[in-house]
């Protein structure tokens, strides 16, 4: 186990290069606009935006760009100077993260809580009528696509437009530093419309992985030993159904962790996501660079933490 640990890691650092080295190619080669030209303003003269791009370091090769990039990451865990408003990066993210760890965190509870009882439920209640009107309800929840019913929730139930306000604080971002009551009230609106399609995603899936376990022959062992049916679906058919399950959550965890960017822009969350969405808008390089290897980071790590837990909820599996 250490020695795949230790080159998952080593795989880990090759793959930032080369999401890094990538970013970099995406944004010098494809059309984009010119961040000195943005950051000079209405009508700019031509010295001026040459002083722009040589204060920025953007009339460098893309090579020495990208190498005085990773040197100061690698030496002093620098990601460099915002172009648009000359910040540290690292201090943004970092000022950042906690809104897209409240919004990752409670939403992940809010879709566990919802999609595997009903999961359960539907698969062990197969083609009965529970089972088909929650698979209908999960069917819509992930068709909708989550801007769209960010929108339809704030028209329906914001405090301050809503036509039922019930949720307050929904669209106005409140840290939990700052006061925890009404951070718990701006962000149920975001957990639910953030977890509405990973919930209906979740059910269905146990649904199918229950349906064939419950069909394994050491189910129908355990059930000749004369083990309750609680007994047989908690602790044996659920315990294998699941494994997919922990795959998918990891990679969804480490997506979302690097910036849920269409939620945090509907509901003016300052995070991650919305970080990463003024920076492509801006052409502000260093921003979506860091962004970009902070959401890589957070997957590969998830994907390797996935991979432990495998260990301990199949005993085949052997690394």
């Amino acid at each position: 186990m250490g020695r795949y640990i230790i080159r998952r890691l080593l795989w880990v650092i090759l793959l930032l290069f080369v999401v890094s080295a990538v970013t970099f190619l995406i944004f010098y080669t494809l059309p984009s606009a010119d961040p000195a030209v943005l950051r000079a303003g209405r009508s700019p003269q031509p010295e001026l935006i040459a002083q722009i791009r040589h204060n920025l370091g953007l009339d460098q090769p893309v090579y020495v760009q990208y190498y005085r990039y990773m040197r100061d990451i690698v030496l002093h865990f620098n990601f460099g100077f915002s172009y648009q408003d000359s910040q540290p990066v690292r201090k943004e993210i970092f000022d950042r993260l906690p809104a897209t760890l409240s919004l990752t965190v409670g939403a992940v509870i809010v879709w566990l809580l919802i999609g595997l009882p009903v999961g359960v439920i539907s698969a062990i209640r197969s083609r009965t009528y529970a089972d088909r009107l929650t698979m209908t309800g999960a069917l819509l929840a992930i068709s909708a696509p989550v801007y769209w019913l960010g929108l339809v929730a704030l028209y329906l139930f914001a405090k301050d437009i809503g036509v039922i306000p019930i949720f307050s604080g929904a669209g106005t971002y409140t840290p939990f530093s700052k006061d925890p009551a009404q951070w718990f009230g701006s962000l149920i609106l975001p957990w639910l419309v953030l977890a509405a399609s990973f919930a209906a995603f979740y059910a269905r899936l146990l649904r199918a992985n229950l349906i064939d376990t419950m069909s394994e022959d050491y189910i129908r062992t355990a059930r000749a030993k004369g083990l309750s049916e609680r007994r047989v679906v908690g602790r044996h058919a659920i315990r294998a159904a699941i494994t997919p399950i922990v795959t998918v959550l990891g990679l969804d965890i480490g997506i979302l962790l690097g910036g849920a960017i269409l939620v945090e822009t509907v509901f003016n969350i300052p995070g991650v996501g919305r970080l990463a969405y003024d920076g492509i808008q801006n052409a502000d390089l260093p921003v979506i660079q860091g962004t970009v290897l902070l959401g890589a980071l957070f997957i590969v790590l998830a994907n390797l933490v996935v991979d432990i837990v495998y260990a301990f909820l199949d005993p085949r599996v052997r690394y």
